[in-house]
């Protein structure tokens, strides 16, 4: 990933993967394909706007509620927010 938001590994052992990711407005997180299902939970309210090869759409989170995703999409994550955005991920292997 080549990204421009911030991505800050908390957990990585054998079972998980953790990861903040902050978002300054605009920033991305670089096209990537995770290789394991993973769970996002939302730090905050706010917008991201998800690209993949089928297109684009717009998300809206809600601080605290976690959403599930399957392994395998290639897409990039930009913050569609005019201030600071972050979320969690757990990555699981």
């Amino acid at each position: 990933m080549t990204g421009t938001a911030k991505a800050t590994k908390l957990i990585d052992n054998e079972r998980v993967i953790v990861t903040e990711w902050r978002f300054q407005p605009g920033d991305n997180t670089g096209w990537h394909r995770h290789a394991h299902d993973y769970v996002i939970v939302p730090l905050m309210d706010g917008k991201l706007k998800l690209v993949t090869k089928e297109g684009e759409s717009v998300a809206e989170m809600k601080k605290g509620a976690p959403y599930f995703r399957n392994e395998g999409v290639e897409h990039d994550v930009i913050s569609a927010n005019e201030a600071e955005y972050a979320f969690i991920e757990i990555e699981l292997r």
